[in-house]
């Protein structure tokens, strides 16, 4: 049937901050969904509260909040612009939730507002683990054994029913969150509470154990007519026990038999139509028992998800723009599949395979250990596509970033069989390269089988590789074109062949040019070749007959004038979605100026990779083989321009020198490698600052360890050291005492002549300034200016931070923008540049300058209303900045952006803030007042904002003065005052009542037993010394696991008063950022 007429306005609710389990996906879809419903005459009301999106750029949808995403706010959004329908699906776990919680409430039909795409009875039915088994029983599809729990005593008087190890999965949560396999009774009771609480309607399911199975899952899309597609198949290569999101997988799955595919195709539309999805798309997961062939359900989620986006890039089938058509009302068989111009009812094929490789961080939260279950870990993933499983999975090893450049030997560790075997039992990060390792000493397929219940035909590909790898060692290079091809097909990367014959990648690189040895590059079509496709999205592959010279290409590069622009990779702390939303703002850029764009990146979570993003899209690895290669093709015909690498983080800057080490033919546009270098280089970026008259803290560069103790002696302690060549702060720390200096040097950093380090003094109590800036070599925009709430020493990516300031005098604010100017002149930046410097007693130090976009640039542009991305692109083209559209206003708004932390899916993680980076995502929040705006970001976070109760303080003697006038605001809106024994003697003297409690180590009943029996309702924690950081360590996490709010600086204590008192004082409005623009 055609598009519903009765419907003209649609409210589609984002997914709000990147955190683990929910990541950029949720903007590819609901972008896709966004801009697909607005071409169909729809106007569009968004809500989202994550600023580093492109859905929330202001073109995108007609209105656009950034707010919160909680009922209160979704009701205000609803009274304000009355839709006639509500998307939840488009969202993630976040949006199902909040749409099912102001559904169930009445106010929906109250208001006349329909749920589309998914009713609550079918997302009730999907998300509530009891109302899902039946269902499934009702059509005889079999779920693992299990019971429902409400509390800990009822899952403890059941549990004998199940037997342990048992597999314990929170309802209505993200990720696995809560979740986990319990193999011991103490284990069980830990990850049962854990469950309850993070389940919004405190229930858990617990089933019996099925570790050691393989998985499934099926990508299904049903319409209104119950037409029911099959987009992908997908394989987990790790076995149950690993959630699916930590889990390498496969497109389409490799191992299954016709008939167990088409049983689990049966049983995954049967799923749909029991739940009643009957417009959108869908992810059904399966068990199968390898020994007997068993098949049970696992679950499903009734909404597009991180599987659908894997899918999607897999395939090419765009699942969430067709889910968003479907929800209004189209059939498949109405709807067009835009790569192939067919009806979107014909069910993808693929000819290639899709591995995806999840990346972790376990390295940013010390004390964590690498280990894998039921509840999702990684941050990020890396996307390959190769002509067999062997290519794909070793360009898979290699788009990680993680100095992977195939399987990699642990030849330091000298493992013995035994001990490899102690490693294949435990699931972690490294384990597939453990299972390489584990072939190199000789142990056999069955052998592994035993140990990890890895699928046997997925063994025998890592065996064979690792035979030709010896093969290699002992006999050198192919000396033909055939035998070179052979082994290139089979995923060798010319880095991996470089080490395993003890020669350079170049010497490997030359021979393979020699003998005419070039990929291919295979277009992503959707249908296996069956019919011509209209979107350039390209892979590259050597697979093919390897005696004809003339496999064809389907590149094609045209003539046009053409740019290369380099992603950023997988998802990373450090390196997020922010530099994402950059890449795409310079496609838009570029097709403004009629420039042919060519997006190179691995990430399958993003809108970069979306087909219709770039003109031409190569998903590709961003290593100096591959990214060279595209080079050399797209070279072949038209101009190529030359290369955007300011825009993806470190890894195109990092690609860029090896560009010019290895001269490879392309210019990098914009700011010269030269001026890259200089702000890495610590010591000709302190020659620079010294000729501008530019102060910096007291610092030297060590390039020894006992350069480094002499430094730090004379620059005096607490030091601040930083690595070159680092981003998101990896390896930077205070460190406090020379003995924690030896600790760092001798765990944490190399220190040499190649990799040295800058010792700084640490500016305690100093103010951070972020300003972003853009140039075209003569000219200078300030583009924002960011004053960072905690002060120096915490990473500006977890800061919590304003703009415009709140506290910076207005020449102060002059000082800086002119510092910035020098700088930009200085240093010929064309394009963006980002700047941070510490204010402390109003002198201004440098800290570090960026000639590149940093994560901060999608807020700026969302605060400014100026596209600042997009107009870097065409400085770097060679656009002035006079010629160019900005507005140049001052605000009269202000926005705060906040961190967000997955500290909750790391047990035991110490959650106090440093130097190195950990946060996974940002919010904003947006007000005419401080106060609202930061209360905003605060709820927007997921913090629960206070209105009475009980604060519990304990601070340094540093901050006591400075914390006497929020805690005395406190008391006066009516809080109650708990505090340890010297800030408790403090505030008494200051005439605040306080009530005195133990700190942990003086015995109970102390503040942890307050805080988990929840008679708090607010922390003030602050510490300096890693002794006294170690002490307090308890409080921070149990408020944590308890959801209790908990500041640990003054800074932030000050801001989180000035919200609460706004909220008591003034109700919390919501407004479109498109009028803020205006």
């Amino acid at each position: 049937m055609p598009k519903r007429n009765d419907i003209k306005s649609i409210l589609i609710i984002g997914a709000g901050p990147i955190i683990i389990g929910q990541a950029c996906e949720f903007d590819y879809s609901g972008t896709q969904a966004c801009k697909a419903l607005k071409k169909e005459g729809y106007r569009i009301i968004l809500v989202n509260s994550n600023p580093a999106t492109i859905m929330t750029d202001p073109e995108v949808a007609d209105v656009t909040y950034i707010e919160p995403i909680t009922r209160d706010i979704i009701e205000k959004i609803i009274l304000k612009e009355k839709p006639d329908a509500l998307l939840p699906t488009m969202g993630g776990q976040t949006a199902l939730n909040v749409s099912l919680e102001v559904a169930n409430s009445g106010f929906l039909e109250i208001n006349n507002v329909e749920l589309i795409g998914a009713n609550k009875e079918a997302i009730s039915k999907a998300e509530n683990r009891e109302e899902f088994r039946e269902s499934m029983n009702s059509i005889g599809l079999k779920t693992p054994k299990s019971y429902i729990a409400h509390s800990l005593k009822e899952a403890k008087d059941n549990i004998d029913s199940i037997g342990l190890p048992a597999i314990i999965r929170p309802s209505f949560t993200l990720g696995g969150t809560g979740g986990g396999i319990a193999y011991n009774f103490d284990e069980f009771i830990e990850i049962v509470s854990d469950g309850l609480k993070n389940s919004p309607n405190n229930e858990v399911l617990i089933e019996e154990s099925i570790i050691g199975w393989k998985e499934f899952e099926m990508e299904v899309v049903r319409d209104n007519r119950d037409n029911c597609i099959i987009v992908c198949s997908i394989e987990n290569v790790d076995p149950m026990g690993v959630h699916t999101g930590d889990s390498i997988t496969v497109a389409p799955a490799l191992t299954l038999t016709d008939k167990e595919y088409q049983e689990l195709r049966n049983a995954s539309i049967k799923t749909l139509r029991e739940i009643g999805v009957d417009t959108g798309g869908s992810n059904v997961q399966f068990a199968i028992n390898p020994k007997d062939g068993r098949i049970v359900i696992i679950e499903m989620n009734p909404r597009v998800s991180r599987s659908s986006a894997l899918a999607s890039k897999a395939t090419g089938f765009p699942i969430a723009k067709i889910a968003a058509l479907l929800a209004v009302g189209y059939s498949l068989d109405e709807l067009v599949n835009d790569i192939t111009t067919t009806p979107a009812s014909f069910e993808p094929s693929i000819d290639y395979v899709v591995t995806k490789i999840p990346r972790f961080a376990f390295e940013k939260f010390p004390g964590s250990e690498p280990l894998l279950t039921t509840s999702m870990k990684s941050v990020g993933e890396a996307m390959s596509i190769g002509g067999n499983f062997q290519e794909s999975l070793q360009k898979g090893l290699r788009s990680l970033e993680s100095d992977l450049d195939g399987f990699k030997e642990f030849q330091n560790e000298n493992l013995s069989q035994d001990e490899i075997k102690e490693r294949l039992k435990i699931a972690c990060p490294d384990r597939i390269l453990y299972i390489a390792e584990a072939f190199r000493l000789g142990l056999s397929v069955s052998e592994i089988n035993l140990i990890t219940y890895y699928d046997p035909w997925f063994l025998k590909q890592i065996e064979e590789i690792i035979l030709w790898e010896k093969l290699i060692e002992k006999d050198g290079l192919p000396n033909n074109a055939e035998n070179f091809k052979l082994i290139k097909s089979m995923g060798f990367s010319d880095s991996r062949l470089a080490k395993l014959i003890n020669k350079e990648e170049a010497f490997v690189r030359n021979e393979r040019i020699k003998l005419n040895v070039r990929p291919v590059y295979k277009k992503v079509d959707t249908c296996a070749a069956e019919f011509q496709t209209k979107t350039d999205y390209m892979y590259s592959t050597y697979v093919g007959d390897i005696y004809n010279n003339d496999v064809y290409c389907e590149s094609e590069p045209t003539n046009n004038k053409k740019v290369i622009i380099l992603g950023g990779g997988p998802n990373r702390i450090g390196q997020g979605i922010e530099f994402d939303y950059c890449c795409c703002h310079a496609s838009f850029a570029l097709a403004d100026l009629d420039i042919e764009s060519i997006m190179i990146n691995c990430n399958p979570e993003t809108v970069s990779t979306d087909y219709d993003t770039s003109d031409r899209l190569y998903f590709e690895p961003l290593t100096l083989e591959d990214v060279s290669e595209i080079i050399n093709i797209e070279s072949k015909n038209g101009v190529l321009l030359g290369a955007i690498v300011q825009f993806g983080g470190q890894t195109p800057l990092k690609l860029s020198k090896e560009f010019e080490i290895n001269n490879i033919p392309i210019k990098i546009l914009g700011t010269n490698q030269d001026a890259i270098d200089l702000a890495e280089d610590r010591d000709r970026f302190k020659n620079l600052m010294q000729e501008l008259d530019i102060k910096q803290p007291k610092n030297g560069i060590a390039k020894s360890a006992e350069e480094a103790m002499n430094i730090a002696d004379e620059v005096g302690y607490p030091v601040v050291i930083r690595p070159s060549y680092v981003l998101g702060g990896r390896a930077m720390e205070i460190v406090h005492s020379e003995n924690q200096l030896k600790k760092y040097i001798k765990e944490a950093v190399i220190v040499s002549g190649s990799s040295p380090v800058l010792i700084d003094s640490y500016l305690r109590d100093a103010i951070e300034v972020d300003i972003d800036t853009l140039s075209d070599g003569n000219d200078f925009y300030i583009a924002g200016i960011l004053e960072h709430i905690e002060e120096a020493g915490v990473h500006s990516g977890d800061s919590a931070c304003s703009m415009p300031p709140f506290s910076l005098s207005n020449d102060l604010i002059n000082d800086l923008k002119l510092s910035v100017i020098r700088i930009a002149k200085a240093m010929n930046v064309k394009g963006l540049m980002n700047v941070q410097f510490a204010i402390k007693d109003k002198d201004i130090f440098i800290l570090e300058v960026n000639p590149r976009a940093s994560r901060t640039v999608p807020f700026v542009a969302k605060v400014s209303g100026n596209p600042i991305a997009k107009i870097a692109t065409k400085l770097m083209i060679g656009s002035k900045l006079a010629e160019l559209e900005y507005n140049e206003k001052e605000i009269d708004h202000i926005a705060i952006k906040e961190a967000v932390f997955p500290f909750k899916r790391f047990p035991g993680v110490d959650t106090i803030l440093g130097p190195e980076m950990r946060s996974t995502g940002e919010v904003m929040g947006i007000d005419k007042e401080f106060g609202i705006a930061f209360a905003k970001s605060q709820i927007a976070s997921g913090t629960k904002v206070p209105l009475n109760g009980v604060v519990f303080v304990s601070v340094k003697d540093s901050d006591k003065e400075k914390i006497f006038h929020p805690v005395k605001d406190l008391e006066n809106m009516g809080f109650s005052i708990l505090a340890t024994g010297g800030t408790c003697d403090f505030l008494e003297k200051k005439g605040i009542k306080s009530e005195r409690i133990n700190k942990v180590l003086q015995g109970t009943p102390h503040i942890v037993d307050a805080i988990n029996d929840n008679n708090i309702s607010l922390v003030f924690n602050t510490t300096e010394t890693p002794q006294a950081i170690k002490d307090s360590k308890s409080i921070r996490r149990s408020s944590l696991e308890n959801g209790i709010p908990y500041y640990t600086t003054v800074s932030g204590a000050v801001a989180a008063v000035a919200g609460i008192k706004s909220i008591k004082e003034d109700e919390m409005d919501v407004i479109p950022i498109q009028l803020y623009k205006k």
